[in-house]
């Protein structure tokens, strides 16, 4: 086996990326502190063809040195908007018919691998704070409340590992 160069690679252009059908999912942080996080969330939705980014409260804005640091570029490649209250934005997402879902450990939580997509529906997944999770009231605003189960001793996962996992696996539920 021999490793490939980036050139063999064949990934889009920041042009034909924008131009690409993306899965109907929208990611939305709620209040992420960290700036790295913050990229990488950014490049782990530009690898899965996510439709727009909403940062909201205290979550940074590119351009940002510690953001593009993770980010890579794809603060150029994925649509972002900032908005200042998360649960406004729920409010109109909901409003536009796209069901949110809350990434968070609560009662009565659905475990993602037992989630299903449907087809022709928008979804919203909603990551939150590194100490403090998706604020509650944004957690009653959802449709639904996606756990990611976890069998050893820590009561979480970074952020940007939850988020690769989530969007690996409804970008793997839309798309096969």
């Amino acid at each position: 086996m021999r490793k490939l160069k980036n050139s063999e690679l064949e990934r889009l252009n920041v042009e034909a990326f924008k131009k690409t059908k993306k899965i109907p999912l929208v990611v939305v942080l709620d209040n992420i502190r960290s700036l790295n996080n913050i990229g990488s969330v950014f490049r782990t939705s530009d690898a899965f063809l996510i439709e727009k980014i909403y940062l909201c409260g205290i979550t940074a804005q590119p351009p940002h040195k510690e953001i593009h640091k993770t980010a890579l570029g794809a603060t150029e490649s994925v649509a972002w908007e900032y908005v200042e209250d998360t649960l406004t934005l729920v409010e109109k997402l909901k409003s536009k018919k796209i069901k949110v879902i809350a990434i968070e450990q609560v009662e009565n939580s659905t475990m993602l691998q037992n989630f299903s997509v449907k087809p022709n529906q928008k979804y919203a997944v909603i990551f939150g704070n590194e100490v403090k999770g998706v604020q509650q009231q944004v957690v009653t605003a959802s449709d639904y409340c996606i756990e990611i189960p976890q069998f050893g001793t820590k009561h979480s996962l970074n952020i940007s590992v939850s988020t690769g996992i989530v969007l690996w696996d409804l970008f793997k539920k839309f798309r096969y």
